[in-house]
């Protein structure tokens, strides 16, 4: 499916043009832009599992009656799988806050689905986000009349907005983030984008810079509070612990190895980061954890070419003694877990692909954490890491070995732990805060 209205604006080819005029453009888009993204979808869905669910959702047709419906719940909109996660961790700590609270997640993913249906939180209606027609738009409102929709980092769709705002209905976006090239992209059309984004009830910005660009799209001075990063705040969500079972799939390929764990990685980046860790340290056993689980067939007949015995965590066996071993945790929400039993993590994403993945798993659990060049999406966060020796940047494959040997050595691996964790202690509290936010009733906070 098509991301967000602002996403579509945000390219630079299109000049700033009036609301009226952007928001017919893009609902005579929308269709056809449905249609374009239409085989694209169903092949992610057929490889994700997401036609086994209730998938209909998405076209806000649903197989259960509407009684059964938690009415008047909190609406938590987490597009993505990491936005799912984040959204579970506002969740539970909510709860315990407020235990009598409400909540729907919906999603607009099949892996973010799955991870937030096996999260088995009591009471949790899972559910997919409709699409941004008016028509599903109206179902979805009608069925659930959400008490408040929060939208986890930055996915602000027209219809769902402007539908809400007509039904009194308030839509606050936490843990709102933007990139410096999207920054610049979003004021060359901040004329267009003031009427959607005024409609926020409330932004809560990870850092305190990011104030000044919501003013400059149109969100209300009073309206924009500096809560800190939900995703990066050390003091809610379970932190990662190891697990018996982890362990003795680990010792099954000799005790003691160092285990050098790549975290999220994309296409691409299997055979070549477990070639850079056999280099550096040829007793080292390299973990991948790829960032879709679909995707084993592929990762593993790559790793086979660089001349890996690769093991699947979802098939495992015994490995044969000897062999030049690599396992692949091809299961869907356990690399929290994973991490903690790493002796060094690699972010994924950072090296042959852009954007980068979330490190502070890698660093609640005190583990030293190497990634490349292209961590876009986790600034300032990673910038300060680099600048502070709290974690290790690669920039090829001699410098990614030279990081591995410098991490898997306790002193350095230490140290930087040690500066890692004091960077995310700034945002201890994160989620209180945004949790107060979102508590306070309306007009009170406005």
């Amino acid at each position: 499916m098509p991301r967000g209205f602002t996403g579509g604006l945000g390219r630079p080819s299109l000049r700033a043009m009036p609301w009226p005029l952007a928001l017919l453009i893009y609902r005579l888009l929308l269709p056809l832009l449905f249609v374009a993204a239409f085989p694209g979808w169903v092949v992610k869905m057929l490889r994700r599992g997401g036609f086994r669910t209730r998938l209909g959702e998405r076209a806000a047709i649903y197989r259960n009656d509407r009684t059964s419906e938690p009415q008047g719940a909190v609406h938590i909109h987490a597009v993505s799988v990491g936005e799912a996660m984040l959204g579970l961790k506002l969740i539970r700590a909510w709860l315990e806050e407020d235990p009598q609270q409400r909540f729907v997640l919906a999603t607009g993913t099949a892996t973010g689905h799955a991870v937030a249906t096996e999260a088995g939180l009591a009471g949790l209606r899972v559910t997919y986000a409709p699409l941004d027609f008016r028509f599903m738009v109206r179902r979805y409102l009608d069925r659930f009349q959400p008490r408040r929709i929060v939208l986890i980092e930055g996915e602000a769709w027209p219809h769902l907005m402007l539908a809400c705002d007509k039904r009194g209905i308030p839509v606050s976006l936490v843990n709102a983030r933007m990139s410096p090239r999207s920054a610049g992209r979003y004021r060359k059309h901040a004329a267009s984008l003031r009427p959607l984004f005024s409609l926020l009830d409330a932004v809560a910005v990870q850092e305190a810079e990011d104030a000044a660009i919501w003013r400059e799209l149109g969100v209300e001075p009073r309206r924009i509070h500096h809560t800190g990063s939900l995703k990066f705040d050390p003091a809610s969500g379970a932190a990662p612990e190891r697990r018996p079972d982890f362990q003795d799939m680990l010792d099954a390929f000799g005790a003691m190895r160092p285990v050098v764990l790549a975290a999220s990685t994309h296409a691409g980046e299997e055979a070549w980061i477990a070639k850079a860790i056999r280099d550096a340290s040829p007793q080292a056993l390299p973990v991948i954890v790829p960032r879709h689980a679909e995707r084993r067939v592929e990762v593993k007949h790559d790793l086979e070419r660089a001349g890996f015995d690769v093991v699947l965590r979802s098939r495992f066996q015994e490995p044969a003694a000897g062999g030049n071993h690599a396992l692949v945790i091809d299961s869907t929400g356990e690399l929290r877990d994973w991490t903690a039993h790493a002796d060094v993590v690699i972010i994924g994403k950072s090296f042959l692909a852009t954007g980068g993945q979330n490190p502070t798993e890698a660093i609640l659990a005190r583990k030293p954490v190497i990634f490349g060049p292209h961590m876009e999406n986790f600034q300032p966060l990673a910038g300060r890491l680099a600048a502070t020796h709290g974690c290790l940047v690669a920039q090829d494959d001699v410098s990614l070995r030279k990081a591995i040997v410098t991490a898997l050595n306790h002193a350095h691996a230490d140290a930087m732990t040690e500066h890692a964790a004091g960077l995310l202690a700034i945002h201890e509290g994160a989620t209180r805060r945004i949790i107060a936010l979102l508590s306070t009733p309306r007009e009170a906070a406005n």
